[in-house]
């Protein structure tokens, strides 16, 4: 989440007729999945913020009550942890967004206790033994033990999608986005026709993006400027400018109601949501799918996200490309 988003009374930003458009992505999925959403703490007007945003674009309700919508704490049950605004205007950002692009798809948000590492790896277990993909848009600095069974062995989960937003600082690498198991999520600036077509997208300035400092190069990147991991897979949009407008009632920075938000924690749930439409998740090892599909994408060829010599691992290329990595959604084909 990225920007100093100011509240208003009525939706600034793009909904989902401007994703799904932008994108040409279907209205809904072929056979529903489950999105799992991990964040931290709790935010307890969710449910009906999301009634609210439901309402406002048309889309159809998600609740508890019909089963469509699901809050647990990080084991699974109902003793949540406490409210804490920031993460409150995150999950809405998540929730919102996920029904947004797949409004058939069920969602699953898990609150770890707090924000450390540990708390928010159990939340991730509980998502991803109970949905088909799993958003997250947290992560820190690299340490040299993330590719240890402890860390990276929570990720490694053939046939269930996670995706992990590549981080809002500019060109530089976080984890768990660097797991060599995850799709790593960058941003890009995206502009739209007055149809709400896609007319351009740019790498957005702040998106992650990088060479890995311990995790290992997977078989399936083939860039040769980076001997380990690079992040980012895919991109989308992310800029605050071209953000998503997010209907949150915690009071956040003194603020409440409709917010415009972006960072690459829009990014990632966007991507998690186009895999659930995809319904492809059973096929899927890693973040390697993509690379084998990228007619599936809109290439990203111009823009920065900070100085690395001019090189791919900061400035936005034909082809692969760190902070966009192999491109943005085009239809479902790349998930």
């Amino acid at each position: 989440m990225n920007g100093s988003p100011k509240a208003a009374g009525t939706p600034s930003g793009y909904g989902p007729v401007q994703f799904r458009t932008a994108y040409s992505l279907p209205a809904s999925a072929s056979t529903p999945q489950t999105i799992g959403i991990v964040d931290a703490y709790d935010d307890p007007n969710i449910e009906s913020d999301l009634a609210v945003y439901s309402s406002t674009y048309g889309l159809p309700s998600c609740t508890t009550a019909n089963g469509c919508f699901k809050k647990v704490d990080q084991t699974g049950g109902t003793n949540y942890p406490r409210k804490d605004a920031g993460w409150s205007l995150e999950i809405s950002l998540d929730v919102e967004i996920a029904h947004a692009l797949c409004p058939n798809c069920s969602i699953l948000l898990v609150e770890a206790n707090s924000n450390s590492f540990a708390n928010l790896i159990a939340a991730e277990d509980y998502a991803k033994a109970n949905a088909n993909v799993v958003s997250n848009s947290w992560g820190g600095s690299e340490f040299s033990s993330e590719t240890t069974s402890t860390y990276d062995g929570h990720f490694n989960v053939p046939g269930k999608p996670i995706t992990f937003s590549s981080g809002d600082s500019g060109y530089g690498v976080e984890y768990p986005a660097a797991s060599q198991y995850v799709t790593a999520v960058g941003g890009t600036t995206l502009t739209l026709n007055g149809n709400n077509t896609r007319n351009s997208e740019t790498v957005w300035s702040g998106a992650g993006s990088g060479c890995s400092a311990y995790e290992p190069k997977p078989t399936w990147q083939k860039d040769t400027g980076c001997i380990r991991r690079t992040v980012a897979d895919v991109g989308a949009d992310a800029d605050p400018n071209t953000g998503a407008a997010i209907y949150d009632t915690v009071r956040y920075q003194g603020q409440l109601g409709w917010f415009q938000v972006g960072g690459t924690s829009l990014a990632s749930p966007i991507v998690a949501a186009v895999y659930a439409l995809a319904g492809n998740g059973a096929n899927t090892i890693d973040g390697s799918y993509s690379y084998s599909h990228l007619s599936g994408l809109f290439d990203v060829v111009s823009g920065s996200n900070g100085s690395c010599g001019g090189s791919y691992l900061c400035t936005g290329k034909a082809g692969y490309d760190g902070p966009t990595g192999n491109g943005t959604p085009n239809g479902t084909s790349a998930f």
